[in-house]
């Protein structure tokens, strides 16, 4: 699969061929699903906390004898029926926190890249280095790449001046490539990425390699 690369003017610089085994994989909904849930559920702090009637202070003296007022029985000013009393099932501190396989977390991110590689929402870019991390170059780029919305820009490792030029545009958000999850792209109808950070993921996202690598790794362990 070949695609478009152009430079920050909008003008077209060359093509890139992308390996299909990575960039045109089908969609899997119920993996994206999955590993979108936990992303989110990661994101949880879980420090919502309630007190129960044996945590809440006072409540320890009967507020008056069990018959003969007319009133309901009553055994403390803290059970849940009372005002500042404890609450029945309340939130407690805990951990959302889902694991993720490595495998799955690869899978879903070459389905969301497909997914836009398909549908025309990838803009290869040549390079960012015309940003001189002004908002104003940021807005010329995207107006000479006719970028409409929200976009997610994916540079080949940090660059500040991406950033600096586009964190005042509303709506434009920046991410390293090594960085690229499935979650950045999901809400992200248009994604601008520079040519040496499409070949990073590629590196990063080929199986082949990988594998290459954790057998060497593995090799040298054993030695």
């Amino acid at each position: 699969m070949d695609i478009e690369v152009k430079n920050i003017n909008g003008e077209k610089a060359g093509s890139v061929t992308l390996n299909d085994n990575i960039f045109d994989v089908p969609m899997n909904n119920s993996l994206i699903h999955q590993i979108i849930v936990a992303y989110q559920a990661n994101k949880r702090q879980g420090t919502a906390s309630t007190k129960t009637r044996a945590q809440v202070s006072g409540g320890g003296r009967k507020p008056w004898i069990q018959k003969h007022t007319g009133r309901a029985r009553q055994g403390s000013i803290r059970s849940p029926q009372w005002r500042h009393g404890g609450v029945v099932f309340g939130p407690h501190p805990r951990d959302y926190r889902q694991k993720i396989n490595k495998r799955h977390r690869r899978e879903a991110l070459k389905c969301m890249l497909s997914d836009r590689i398909r549908n025309g929402n990838v803009i290869c870019v040549e390079q960012f280095s015309g940003l001189d991390g002004k908002t104003k170059s940021m807005v010329e780029m995207l107006s000479n790449l006719s970028v409409t919305g929200s976009c997610l820009i994916v540079t080949n490792g940090s660059n500040s001046n991406v950033y600096q030029a586009g964190r005042n545009v509303q709506k434009v958000w920046t991410c390293p490539a090594n960085l690229l999850n499935a979650n950045e792209i999901i809400n992200k109808p248009t994604v601008i990425i520079e040519k040496e950070a499409l070949m990073t993921l590629e590196t990063m996202l080929d199986s082949t390699i990988n594998r290459g690598v954790n057998k060497i790794a593995n090799a040298e362990k054993a030695a």
